[in-house]
């Protein structure tokens, strides 16, 4: 399995794609590191804006690090990616997350 240095070697080597900044940020959210981990997310989703798992992810990372508006953005955005793409289970998983969100804020599921 490789590692977070395996994965920044690559990325210094050029190898500079939406997987391997999903993969980068996933190790990094697993590691503890959120911030470092919706770096390198917001790099994912700017090479593929379709990439629903990894809005999924950043919304997580955000929310981690208490970016309660960054996260419920990354959220809808992730859940219109999910929706247009037909994957209902991302984006049921999103739309919970995001209610939890807006409930925290004190928003209603209208605003």
């Amino acid at each position: 399995m490789p590692s977070i240095a395996d994965f920044e070697s690559m990325l210094a080597a050029g190898r500079d794609n939406a997987l391997l900044r999903f993969s980068l940020g996933n190790e990094y959210l697993k590691a503890g590191n959120a911030g470092k981990a919706a770096e390198h997310l917001r790099r994912a989703v700017e090479h593929d804006p379709k990439y629903s798992a990894a809005w999924k992810l950043l919304g997580k990372a955000l929310t981690d690090t208490e970016s309660w508006e960054d996260a419920l953005a990354a959220y809808r955005q992730g859940i219109a990616v999910a929706e247009a793409r037909g994957d209902k289970q991302a984006a049921k998983e999103m739309g919970v997350f995001a209610r939890r969100i807006m409930k925290q804020l004190g928003l209603e599921s209208g605003d």
